[in-house]
């Protein structure tokens, strides 16, 4: 936990170093389509909650905890979805799915705010809704991509917005380099995503009228 090296004056955990290495890997193996997107995700949220312990990041503990859990539903439900060599079949929320994910970001950021406010073990009251945010944004973006859902892009590409300044002033400087990248790998995965969704809604037109 204690092992670091030092990057332009910084002093960086190892943990953290490889544990963001690891989340980058996941983005790209996500906009692949990958189920092996899971099990490199947990070995990262393993890493990343070493480096958070160290670095005495509660909020960040608890997301990376979170994390671990939601990586099993995701490995679970992509696994079922390419059953018998097949293509994992992504899509746009709906319209209530969407309703439903912005609810509990508002929701959730309130509720979590106040619960890191008046906990003060957490050490975190500097900045309660911004920790809320990234910790329940980051939840409710690796659901909606176990649902392979095209809207979890967006939600992550939120959520970075917020996720680079604080991990910066949480101390973690390779988390806050590594989001700046993530932001670029969103949004080309977003695009690839939302590509293949529209051409197979094209073809399945074409081949509707085809028939009639």
């Amino acid at each position: 936990m204690n092992a670091a090296f030092e990057l332009f004056g910084e002093h960086v955990l190892w943990t953290d170093a490889i544990g963001n290495v690891l989340s980058l890997a996941v983005v790209w193996l996500a906009i692949r389509k990958t189920v092996w997107t899971w099990p490199v995700q947990m070995a990262g949220a393993l890493l990343l909650l070493s480096a958070s312990l160290h670095a005495h990041v509660p909020g960040n503990v608890l997301k990376q905890l979170l994390f671990l859990v939601l990586a099993c539903y995701g490995w679970l439900t992509w696994t079922r979805g390419t059953r018998d060599h097949r293509e994992l079949l992504v899509r746009p929320g709906s319209r209530r799915e969407r309703v439903i994910l912005l609810g509990l970001l508002v929701v959730g950021t309130a509720l979590v705010a106040e619960l890191f406010a008046h906990l003060s073990w957490l050490h975190i009251a500097w900045s309660p809704w911004a920790n809320a945010y990234v910790f329940v944004g980051s939840a409710i973006a690796t659901f909606a991509q176990s649902r392979a859902l095209v809207d979890f892009w967006i939600i992550w590409m939120l959520v970075d917005l917020v996720g680079v300044p604080l991990a910066l002033k949480s101390g973690l400087y390779a988390s806050g380099a590594v989001y700046g990248v993530f932001f670029v790998l969103v949004l080309l995965g977003f695009i690839r995503w939302r590509r293949e969704y529209r051409a197979r809604r094209d073809g399945l037109v074409v081949a509707g009228n085809g028939r009639e």
